[in-house]
């Protein structure tokens, strides 16, 4: 047997071995969680009405933190989106909803600091998701922007009587 075949034997195994021991959902040695997820596991049912902002809310987006969110909120929520000012050369350029009939972005500003304010406003009536990315350029390099972050927008109807 040559030796990269013993290796890739090994590593199959430490893999299989790994699979079979998921972290997820395990407990530490206090009680919490090892690592929270912000995100529910695929499959998961739809957040509860008690999870939904309704009317206002704000998400404040720093350097450091995930470059994705998942949001849950009623029809008729305003959302207030915040990007703070970047750490590296590149400054934010752009917002967009991937279903501007359920999230509209209603107002965009870039202030001299470099933070970026956006106003997303959600349908009052229907309920669906939309994603929202914002992007970030550097000025002085040509080219299109990238997505620098995206929040997952999740439109929750109210339950209806009858």
């Amino acid at each position: 047997m040559r030796w990269w075949a013993g290796g890739c034997s090994i590593v199959a195994v430490l893999v299989l071995v790994a699979c079979g021991t998921s972290g997820e959902g395990e407990a530490t040695a206090s009680g919490a969680s090892s690592s929270p997820s912000t995100t529910p596991p695929a499959g998961t049912p739809s957040p509860s009405a008690t999870d939904c902002a309704a009317g206002r809310t704000e998400v404040t987006v720093a350097p450091g933190d995930p470059g994705r969110r998942q949001l849950c909120v009623r029809p008729g929520t305003v959302i207030s989106l915040v990007l703070k000012p970047r750490t590296d050369d590149k400054r934010w350029t752009a917002v967009r909803s991937s279903a501007p009939v359920l999230v509209l972005l209603s107002g965009w500003r870039v202030d001299a600091d470099g933070t970026a304010h956006a106003s997303l406003r959600c349908a009052g009536t229907r309920g669906g998701s939309a994603k929202v990315t914002a992007s970030a350029k550097a000025p002085d390099v040509a080219g299109a922007a990238r997505v620098a972050f995206t929040l997952d927008v999740d439109v929750v109807r109210y339950p209806q009587e009858g």
